[in-house]
């Protein structure tokens, strides 16, 4: 049996789990993640929404947010991929996956389902070449990035990595000829962490540092602890540092970082499965599988099947499973989410050929004028996934052995152990996680049907791999665990089964609180507003039972459980008699319950027009405050909402100098809502000093009131 300490353990779960810092509550935890490889902000957006959070996803790891090179034709292939890993600023007005704007929205609307939002963070480095035109249509040339980097803060002489015995020369010359920043500079280093604290104070939960291997741990360490000390909840950190035998730079130089709570890459998680699943191994050889085959401690390691890197032979050696090893990809993956090691990730990639570089440099599916286009383009009712011809989208995240293994995990993270192990001495495997759930994996050409101890409590279990749990109801096998926790399995050949106990039949079912809210229903008098839906819990169509919504500062609002991962439709209705029922007109509304955590839906009444902020209505706030500057600062103001900037420095808002060192500004609002600020002293070379702290709140008055809110810099 493999265990862990109690310490540990605490570390694997609350260290990595808390990490994610969901702004709402969790009923179930969420243990894994999904790197979204090349998508659009607008996608995710709607990705979360249909599907990551319903299957109970922690985050997603999106490609790098800033302006890059853009680049026609790399390797011969028509816009490659590795342009977005080519930085020409920190600007997020246009990158290959959308406007500012946009990525605002996918964050608030990921972080609203309790999907939090990983940034792959580009730092190491700007841009390959000597000039060239970024996505944003702005011109750049060799050590010269206008209002940001000149060539004092690029390392200087230019060379390129050629050893890598030496720390000094992995760390302070060029990696593949990109221009490598001197992060030993000060200047340089707050560049960085002004762009990761804009990103953080846009909702932005963890950072994938790229090339991490490549920054001293000591600034990259500065980096980190700058960040951390100016944003209101800590991010989590995972580092790409590739590890390799007798090397200068290793992992473990890194673990220090963010007070010991930064993760790492493990890059050797991949090829030993790689070994076993497909390699001539013996699945029978995973039942030790851990740290004691060299792998990092489980707390320190984002386990990874594969990733955009080693899909296509980049980034080191070793071999990796990907999905053109069809089922066997699957097994692999169902063991990484089922076996208790690290944080794992799961890929999602497009479809690519792996002949030739021009293959593995060909970028995502693409519009005529070099844009993305995505899965859910064209306002399709489902995205366009599991097409592994060159040009489709391929969605592994959505192959349902990997999907549903999520929940499976999920609901065994507390018994973080591997108990009742079974195998056949070759590629048929059993286990179990404590009494939470059960796994098989047959990687054999024939089926296998045996009992199996499963430690799970008598009752009917859906088989997640062979269909859907979702309300109660499962779509694919069912199987019976008798009161000594046995049970008879009979699974396909190449395939697999798992049981565990948020997909019980007859079980409780986790609720998800949601806040619905409706605007303008104007009712008559002696009328109240409702909501009534499919569900049991919204009536079932029945307005008798529907749920009352009383007047609120916006509009008429309540909060009902529903069940999870379920499809609701509903309307808004209102009336004095339950038998004289006014309808909203038009089609069903439609909501998707997350697996577990908060929900909400807002609607204008009878209209398909967006909800307003604060019911459409305004409010005056005058700030006024006390700061000290030296020659050449301001003060300005910036904060969560457009009307502040939406956390952005160059759209803060200057206040103006009174007296002494007192600072005033009025700002017209949205009335009645909730928002975040901070002061900011801004010099004119664009050097942005930030309150320390948590964030600033306040809820703006009512429509048409005033408010003056008086403060000193902290």
């Amino acid at each position: 049996m493999q265990t862990l300490s109690s310490a540990l353990r605490s570390l694997a779960v609350v260290a990595l789990l808390g990490a994610s810092a969901l702004s709402h509550a969790q009923t179930t935890p969420r243990t894994a993640f999904v790197q979204l490889f090349e998508w659009r902000w607008t996608d995710i957006a709607r990705e979360c929404e249909t599907h990551l959070g319903p299957k109970g996803f922690a985050a997603v790891q999106v490609s790098p947010p800033t302006e890059h090179n853009w680049i026609a034709s790399g390797d011969g292939a028509p816009f490659p991929w590795w342009m977005r890993y080519q930085t020409v600023s920190y600007n997020l007005d246009r990158s290959r996956s959308g406007t500012r704007a946009q990525f605002q929205d996918m964050v608030n609307r990921c972080n609203a389902v309790g999907v939090a939002i990983y940034a792959d963070a580009v730092i190491n480095h700007m841009s390959g070449g000597t000039g060239g035109t970024s996505s944003a249509g702005r011109s750049w040339s060799h050590h010269n990035y206008p209002g940001l980097y000149s060539a004092p803060d690029f390392h200087s002489p230019v060379c390129g990595i050629t050893n890598y015995n030496d720390a000094n020369n992995v760390q302070n010359c060029e990696l593949s000829g990109l221009q490598d920043l001197n992060t030993g500079s000060a200047y340089v280093r707050g560049k960085i962490a002004d762009y990761l604290v804009d990103l953080a104070n846009m909702g932005v939960k963890g950072f994938r540092v790229d090339a991490a291997k490549h920054i001293h741990p000591a600034d990259l360490g500065a980096i980190v602890d700058n960040v951390n000390a100016r944003v209101a909840t800590r991010p989590f950190w995972f580092l790409e540092v590739i590890g390799a035998a007798g090397e200068a730079v290793q992992p473990s130089q890194y673990f220090a970082l963010s007070g010991g709570q930064a993760t790492i890459t493990e890059f050797a998680y991949g090829p030993q499965l790689y070994g076993k699943f497909a390699g001539g191994g013996k699945l029978a050889d995973l039942k030790t599988f851990g740290e004691s085959w060299g792998l990092m401690g489980s707390s320190k390691a984002v386990a990874f099947t594969d990733n955009h890197d080693k899909q296509r032979g980049h980034g080191g050696g070793g071999n990796y499973l990907t999905y053109h090893n069809g089922a066997t990809y699957d097994l692999a993956n169902v063991f990484m989410l089922a076996w208790p090691y690290g944080y794992p990730v799961v890929m999602s990639s497009y479809a690519f050929q792996k002949a030739s570089n021009y293959d593995t440099s060909f970028g995502p599916p693409y519009n005529a004028d070099g844009s993305t286009r995505g899965p859910w383009a064209d306002g399709a009712s489902a995205p366009a996934c599991f097409d592994q011809t060159r040009g489709g989208w391929v969605c592994e995240h959505r192959f349902r052995p990997i999907a549903n293994m999520v929940g499976f995990r999920n609901a065994s993270v507390s018994s973080w152990s591997v108990n009742n192990w079974w195998d056949n001495g070759n590629n048929q495997i059993a286990f179990s996680r404590g009494d939470k759930a059960f796994v098989v994996i047959n990687k054999e050409g024939g089926a296998l049907s045996r009992s199996f101890q499963t430690g799970l409590a008598a009752g009917s279990y859906c088989d997640v791999i062979s269909g859907d749990f979702a309300a109660g109801v499962c779509s694919g096998t069912v199987v019976t665990v008798d009161g000594s926790g046995l049970a008879t399995l009979n699974v396909a050949a190449n395939s697999a089964a798992a049981l565990h106990v948020n997909a019980k039949l007859g079980g409780p079912q986790p609720g998800v609180s949601t806040a619905f809210t409706v605007q303008n229903a104007a009712p008559a008098s002696g009328q109240q507003v409702y909501v009534v839906g499919s569900v049991a819990a919204l009536g079932a169509w029945n307005p008798c039972q529907a749920v009352p919504l009383p007047a609120a500062s916006s509009g008429h609002a309540g909060t009902v459980s529903l069940p999870a991962s379920t499809n609701v439709q509903y309307k808004f209705i209102k009336y004095s008699s339950c038998t004289s029922v006014t309808w909203e007109g038009g089609s069903n509304r439609s909501l998707t319950t997350p697996a577990s955590g908060t929900a909400s839906a807002c609607g204008v009444f009878n209209s398909t027009a967006a909800c307003s902020t604060g019911g459409g209505s305004t409010a005056s706030v005058t700030f006024n405050h006390t700061a000290s500057t030296v020659a050449g600062q301001s003060v300005y103001l910036v904060g969560s909402l457009p009307a502040l900037g939406s956390w952005a420095p160059a759209s803060a808002l200057p206040l103006t100098l009174v007296s002494g060192s007192q600072w005033s500004r009025q700002v017209t609002l949205p009335a009645s809502t909730t928002l975040e600020y901070k002061f900011i002293k801004k010099d004119g070379s664009g050097n942005v000093v930030w309150e320390s702290g948590a964030n600033r709140s306040l809820t703006t008055p009512t429509a048409g009131a005033s408010q003056t809110v008086t403060s000193t810099w902290k």
